[in-house]
């Protein structure tokens, strides 16, 4: 797996890449050498686009390998690598083809082969969110309960 990590300062960016490394270990292992992950640390992405962070695929619709996510650096350290951890989960979705865009314009994708509807379903109810929101907080512990930052003050859990 490459994972690269661009923006603020190089303490972040070491943990960001770091518990991204851990997220797919855990998710995915078969997929560690086969993804690549390009993370860009944006100051304020909430207060510009409301959100917290994203994660797209750049080579191909069908088992992608190639992706870019976006994440808010301006939130609590903790918040923004659960952040890392929820995009992570996504990663993995789509890698193995469990969600699948197909067509970006008209909201429709695919998940374990059945078809959603995007547009018409509340975001919380979306199943590939409910998988990355359930799972985010347990990554994220996992990872900062063996990590090198796990005497930090920061983390609460």
């Amino acid at each position: 797996m490459f994972i690269s990590v661009t923006g603020s300062g190089k303490v972040k960016r070491e943990m960001v890449e770091d518990i991204a490394n851990f997220s797919l270990n855990h998710l995915a292992p078969r997929l560690v050498n086969k993804v690549e992950v390009d993370i860009k640390l944006i100051r304020d992405l909430r207060g510009k686009e409301e959100l917290s962070g994203d994660c797209i695929w750049e080579d191909s619709s069908y088992r992608p390998r190639e992706f870019i996510m976006r994440v808010d650096s301006s939130q609590p350290i903790q918040a923004m690598l659960e952040t890392v951890a929820h995009e992570m989960v996504h990663v993995k979705q789509f890698a193995k083809g469990e969600l699948k865009d197909l067509s970006r314009e008209v909201n429709l994708c695919k998940w374990h082969g059945s078809i959603v509807k995007c547009n018409v379903v509340n975001y919380y109810d979306l199943p590939w969110e409910i998988e990355a929101h359930g799972r985010e907080r347990g990554l994220f512990i996992r990872w900062f309960e063996q990590s090198r930052w796990k005497n930090c003050k920061w983390a609460q859990y």
